[in-house]
């Protein structure tokens, strides 16, 4: 777990859960289930503690008779982020959620249950109770990547007018530090931000 993600865990509400289920009759994730498959053969924690939980549905179609509108939100964000490839796509159900929407293992539940959302781009159910706060979440993100580039272009220009070998390698770590922060939300769009 990255500053990032640990920062962001540290600040997220546990009250906004309004115990519709959505998310744990309806879920996936970005690793195809082949791949996931291959992962827990490999000994992978993060793959065998996913499928010691969820189920996959036998096709888009099952998933879509449980919540279309939770399918049709994923696939959408997912095609929004330039991410969705339909034959990599798995939905997911909780083996342990029960027909009142209770885990049945509550209070020993993995870390990936406790956590989710577990990041500000976490596509969630319409109506969900972390809707409006995750999407606040992902703004903030923006704004901090916005002020980085304006600080990246003024260190830039700094960079050119310097001329003592020793301060232009300290402007360049700086640098580097910037962009790999930037870096870090690639796959949310942040190089159009």
């Amino acid at each position: 777990m990255d500053n990032y993600e640990k920062n962001y865990l540290s600040q997220r509400p546990d009250d906004l859960c309004r115990k519709c289920g959505l998310c744990c009759r309806v879920a996936t994730t970005s690793t195809p289930y082949k791949k996931l498959l291959e992962m827990c053969e490999q000994g992978d924690k993060g793959a065998i503690d996913f499928l010691s939980v969820f189920v996959p549905y036998e096709s888009i179609e099952a998933a879509r008779e449980v919540s279309a509108p939770t399918v049709d939100n994923i696939i959408n964000g997912l095609k929004e982020d330039g991410n969705y490839v339909e034959e990599d796509m798995t939905f997911y159900k909780c083996k342990y959620l029960d027909d009142d929407n209770l885990c049945t293992r509550y209070d020993t539940r993995l870390a990936l249950c406790k956590h989710f959302p577990s990041s500000a781009w976490a596509i969630v159910p319409p109506g969900c109770g972390y809707e409006g706060w995750l999407f606040m979440k992902r703004e903030e993100a923006k704004q901090k990547i916005r002020k980085i580039k304006e600080e990246l272009l003024e260190l830039q220009l700094l960079k050119k007018k310097a001329v003592d070998a020793d301060i232009q390698l300290k402007i360049a770590a700086v640098e580097k530090k910037m962009l790999a922060n930037i870096e870090l939300f690639k796959k949310h769009g942040s190089e159009n931000w």
